[in-house]
């Protein structure tokens, strides 16, 4: 019986009927099919070449559960590229038909980079249920409050009853811990009525340590030429490392074709090694092109976390690079959160928050691009001066961000609120693309921990290597900081981190604010252009700057930024502050407005007294025409990354 295959292994409905079964078990020489319901039988395999082994049953239906036998053994072994879990990692897989669902999406055309905002989500702790449909629920509120992108933490089915997904075992299979796999793409269907694209986490550096059967079928899924913080590196550049960089480029466009979706978050690339001499062979190159092409014309986007800052993620594939499209930018985040909190500790201690620090980010991305770092002792980052703002993706609160507080406390709860709202503008109006962390929109009390349901002994160990971890920061290393942290596999620890959305009420203030920043995002002219050399800044104190972005028709905007105390400038030598000819600057949005739980706004551009700049507030300024005509000045400014100047 002939059966055209999409992907080179697991359980396939036939073109002509039945399941195909095929497996990569290159040190095997016997593998069955050992069928579990609603029938019980064993079938043998048969060797298909390249170590692998398959056979098509005719009268199998979806629903059948399976395991697979290796050589006569007693274990029983899950597909490696199984599509559901229904007993967790340690159970039997479950035959998948993935057409049976009926999308409504035919004419959804993807997702570009250009202006996104991402919401970074966690199925389990989003709602109170913690399952799709329960988070279907809630997507018109995000569409409606201005999100564009939601980008889903792993889904990847992974042992116990809660977790954060970076342990995941069985990477085709949606954990039934949130639903069932077509549960998942209703999830998705309904996103893309809303106008919401979809990205998923994936986890492509090691595996978890507890359900991992991959080696049992072949020891050439791991290598020891390389070291993560977390496992086994996987086998991208060893000997039989070709059916490995097919299972896991293939799990990237398996989550595109299947589930739809509109791209993927690659975790920790820094640990995705790869010898590959020319970089157009790379493996993250590979998993583009795979994403791409699973597409069909639709547009995707690729973002990629990466400690060292390596730009050559986003470059072109023809200039060297590996074709990502964009990278998140934790050097924001570092200053921001000494800007916010006046701690500079553990891997904050290169940043001061300072109001420099804010201007060169919002230019050039990256701030460290290969200077010295003294945390690491030696120099971090590469140039990057030529990456588009788009492709840093910027935030103030993330899932290990806010885990790394010790207590799991958000952003706003670590400062004080006219701070935090003049970092929100910040955040939301920079020409960077703007992450929000479930529950940031409307300043959530919930906290967010590390928890992990694991076995005993390994929960011991999870929770022991957690407190080592976060006794990098001298304020969390103390007995009494430790006796105050949550155990990661404490059911109540998870239960602590589900949002409560009747919060959007209770803090109106702080939802609205961010809703009508990204309002303003979206529908103005000017800030809604993410165009390098399109904005530059100046510093006003060391606390307080302004960054003006610039407009091809001379009508800039302002947005002026001081996270310190007032601040009264009666000289104003800086030619940045100057409106365009024939204007004078008006507020058009203030942190500070009683609408969004603020002191008052008062005049900024006093005109015959100078500038006056209340503490801890950020405000956006617009011009206005003035009696004396309205001609606007055409201005020059820094243009193409050359230094020259363009008119």
């Amino acid at each position: 019986m002939q059966t055209r295959r999409r992907y080179p292994a697991g359980a396939e409905i036939a073109t002509d009927g039945g399941v195909n079964f095929r497996v990569w078990a290159p040190a095997c020489r016997r593998v069955e099919v050992v069928l579990e319901s609603p029938a019980q039988s064993a079938h043998d395999l048969r060797p298909d070449g390249d170590g692998y082994f398959s056979l098509t049953l005719p009268d199998l239906k979806p629903g059948t559960r399976y395991r697979f036998r290796l050589d006569g053994n007693a274990t029983l072994y899950p597909d490696p590229v199984s599509r559901f879990q229904p007993e967790g990692p340690h159970g039997p897989s479950q035959v998948i038909d993935p057409w049976a669902y009926r999308w409504s999406d035919m004419n959804w055309k993807g997702v570009e980079l250009a202006g996104q905002v991402f919401y970074e989500m966690h199925i389990g702790t989003f709602t109170r249920e913690g399952t799709w449909a329960a988070a279907e629920r809630e997507l018109p509120e995000l569409a409606a409050a201005g999100i564009t992108c939601l980008e889903l933490m792993p889904v990847s089915d992974f042992p116990g009853r809660f977790g954060w997904g970076y342990d995941g075992v069985n990477l085709y299979a949606p954990t039934r811990l949130y639903g069932e796999p077509d549960d998942f793409r209703r999830f998705v269907d309904r996103a893309h009525q809303l106008g919401l694209g979809v990205i998923l986490d994936v986890v492509y550096n090691h595996l978890g340590p507890d359900g991992n059967y991959l080696r049992a079928f072949s020891p050439a899924y791991f290598t020891d030429k390389y070291k993560t913080e977390w496992g086994e590196a996987i086998n991208y550049d060893g000997s039989d490392s070709g059916p490995v960089r097919d299972f896991f480029a293939g799990n990237a466009a398996y989550w595109i074709d299947e589930f739809h979706l509109d791209g993927l978050r690659l975790d920790a690339t820094q640990n995705i090694y790869d010898d590959a001499s020319d970089p157009s062979k790379h493996i993250l190159v590979e998993i583009g092109r795979r994403v791409r092409a699973a597409a069909k014309g639709r547009s995707t986007v690729i973002t990629a976390e990466n400690e060292p800052q390596h730009p050559q993620i986003v470059r072109p594939i023809e200039e060297g690079g590996y074709g990502l499209d964009a990278l998140w930018n934790d050097d924001f985040h570092h200053s921001a959160m000494v800007a916010l909190t006046g701690r500079s500790e553990a891997y904050y201690t290169d940043y001061r928050g300072t109001a420099q620090e804010f201007i060169s980010a919002i230019k050039y991305g990256y701030l460290y691009q290969g200077q010295w770092y003294s945390w690491q002792g030696k120099r971090r980052g590469q140039p990057g001066l030529d990456v588009h703002p788009a492709a840093f993706v910027t935030f103030i609160q993330n899932h290990d961000q806010v885990a790394n507080s010790g207590r799991g406390l958000r952003a706003h709860q670590l400062t004080s609120p006219g701070r935090y709202r003049a970092m929100t503008a910040l955040l939301l109006l920079s020409p960077g693309t703007p992450l929000v962390f479930q529950g940031q929109e409307f300043a959530s009390s919930a906290p967010f921990h590390y928890f992990a349901d694991h076995n005993l002994e390994l929960a011991k160990m999870v929770h022991a290597g957690r407190i080592e971890f976060l006794s990098q920061f001298p304020s969390l290393a103390d007995a009494a900081m430790r006796a105050a942290m949550s155990a990661p596999d404490d059911p109540a620890t998870f239960e602590r981190c589900k949002l409560d959305f009747s919060e959007r009420r209770k803090h109106s203030e702080a939802y609205q604010l961010v809703k009508d920043l990204l309002k303003l995002r979206r529908d103005d002219a000017v800030f809604k252009v993410q165009r390098p050399w399109e904005v530059d800044g100046a510093v006003l104190a060391e606390e307080a700057f302004l960054l003006r972005f610039f407009a091809d028709d001379g009508m800039d905007r302002l947005l002026v930024v001081n996270f310190g105390r007032d601040l009264h400038l009666q000289q104003c030598p800086e030619p940045l502050l100057a409106p365009p000819e024939d204007t004078r600057w008006r507020p058009a949005l203030s942190t500070e407005d009683p609408r969004y739980g603020g002191g008052g706004i008062g005049p900024i551009d006093t005109h015959e007294e100078g500038w006056r700049i209340p503490g801890e507030t950020a405000a956006v300024l617009i011009p206005e025409e003035s009696k004396g005509g309205g001609k606007s000045l055409h201005h020059g400014r820094l243009g193409g990354g050359k230094g020259r100047i363009v008119y």
